[in-house]
């Protein structure tokens, strides 16, 4: 006897309030295991598959790709303890869930996992692939019975990308497009772009966000330079006249939005104040090409720095900390969580490295690189973008010398580094061309006065200019 069970949108943690559908991985009348991924979906935090915590055949789904969903809707109703051929039986649950329409019976052998199905009525407790219950089982899909005269039900599976992530986006007949992310295919949809024109920059031709934003931008920009073009031009070639492009209007959702309450939120209740120097990276340089010997890890130059911070606010402990605005307190935290700013494909995100003052620079640098990767990928978990204390923010990738960020809110300090260029320097009494970076160090300046805030930079530099005072804290 089947119940049908209604799984809704779990509290994906981190105060986050909606997600936003990226693409389903199950089919109505599909069989599915519990704790099986059913969607994957985009949150402010980071891409999520979220696992169903019950087995059984999928009855519906509720919402299409693109789509908002708040937490607490109804993600898919699941007929519990049924055969895929009667889970719309008598048995089932009244109410909302149990009005979905069932799906037709697919074809099941005794034995299969349609046998599994009926046997599984517990839930797991899981909300999140990754966290919970380490045991899960491999999706199992069903085809659905041909229709009277023999024709197949189902449709042929849409082509596989070239790296296997998901379906890309077919065109007539002529290719494939290599599309994996449905917001690009929609983004394209929305602005009247022919994703076969586009040559994507991805690994294996994958068309990415940025290719097509670039290929919108660059449409405009050819429309806007015919409207500007003289009057009458268009007569006088017999070439027609476009109209002018009207505006564009980008929503505020996911991760941009969630970057603008917290860029506003950082406004309006931190008192912000920045100083910077300029120092002689080149021993420093020097130092990470000598730990970079042949056959062991290599270290990266944001992991020395990362140690210089660590080592810097153990000096000044006052600076890794946070302001309780409701009990009106300065807290001071005990453990150094370093974030780091990465460039990704969704924007610019914070992955936080954990117990960062008790990491050696080899671990930093390969901590620092996992995370990055999993960045890029849109696979870090919301706890791993969160919980920060103190933010380092390398701006010198984008070639530029210095800056004045926002603080990650609720952090009270972040030190930024500009690039790192050749420059005249006066060295030991003489004019040379050495290694110069430009610092910044910004803080919320109801935790602590000028002073602490100069004495810190001052000692970040010293250490970029000397790295053996380094060994004076080891």
């Amino acid at each position: 006897m089947a119940v049908v069970r209604e799984f809704a949108l779990p509290d994906l943690g981190e105060g986050l309030t909606e997600a936003l559908i990226v693409q389903w991985l199950v089919e109505v009348g599909e069989v599915v295991a519990v704790d099986q991924p059913v969607v994957e979906v985009e949150t402010a935090k980071a891409m999520v598959e979220v696992p169903c915590p019950y087995g059984g055949v999928i009855t519906a789904r509720f919402g299409e790709a693109g789509a908002e969903v708040p937490v607490g809707a109804a993600l898919v109703t699941v007929a519990v303890g049924a055969t895929p051929g009667d889970t719309g039986g008598n048995g089932a649950e009244s109410g909302p869930a149990a009005a979905a329409e069932p799906a037709p019976e697919p074809q099941a052998s005794p034995g299969s996992d349609a046998e599994e199905a009926r046997t599984t009525d517990s839930r797991s407790g899981n909300v999140l692939v990754g966290y919970g219950t380490s045991d899960t089982t491999a999706r199992r899909r069903r085809i659905l019975p041909g229709p009277p005269g023999g024709a197949p039900a189902h449709r042929p599976a849409a082509p596989a990308t070239a790296n296997g992530r998901g379906p890309a986006a077919a065109d007539d007949g002529s290719r494939t497009v290599a599309v994996v992310s449905p917001l690009v295919r929609r983004i394209a949809r929305e602005h009247g772009l022919d994703l076969r024109a586009i040559r994507g920059s991805g690994r294996e031709g994958l068309i990415l966000r940025t290719d097509v934003e670039a290929a919108i931008r660059a449409r405009d920009e050819r429309e806007s330079a015919q409207a500007a073009a003289p009057a009458g031009a268009g007569r006088r070639t017999g070439a027609a006249v476009k109209p002018v492009p009207r505006e564009e209007r980008i929503p505020l959702k996911g991760l941009r939005g969630a970057a603008a309450e917290k860029f506003s939120r950082s406004r309006r209740e931190i008192p912000d104040a920045t100083c910077w120097v300029d120092a002689d990276a080149t021993e420093l340089l020097a130092a990470r090409a000598s730990m970079n010997v042949p056959g062991a890890p290599k270290v990266s130059l944001l992991a020395l720095l990362a140690r210089i911070c660590t080592a810097a606010l153990a000096r000044y402990p006052e600076l890794n900390a946070t302001v309780d605005t409701a009990a009106q307190e300065i807290v001071r935290l005990p453990a150094v969580h370093l974030g780091f700013a990465a460039q990704t494909d969704r924007g610019l995100v914070v992955p936080v490295v954990r117990d960062a003052q008790d990491r050696t620079v080899e671990q930093l640098s390969a901590e620092i690189v996992r995370l990055t990767d999993a960045a890029r990928a849109g696979k870090l978990s919301p706890a791993e973008l969160s919980h920060g204390t103190f933010t380092l923010n390398n701006y010198g990738v984008f070639g530029v010398d210095g800056s004045t960020p926002i603080l990650n809110h609720p952090e009270a300090a972040m030190l930024g580094v500009g690039r790192i260029a050749a420059k005249p320097w006066v060295h030991e009494g003489e004019l040379a061309v050495r290694q110069v970076v430009q610092l910044s160090f910004t803080f919320d300046h109801r935790v602590c006065d000028g002073g602490t805030a100069g004495g810190f930079l001052r000692h970040v530099a010293d250490c970029v200019e000397r790295p053996a005072l380094l060994l004076r804290s080891l």
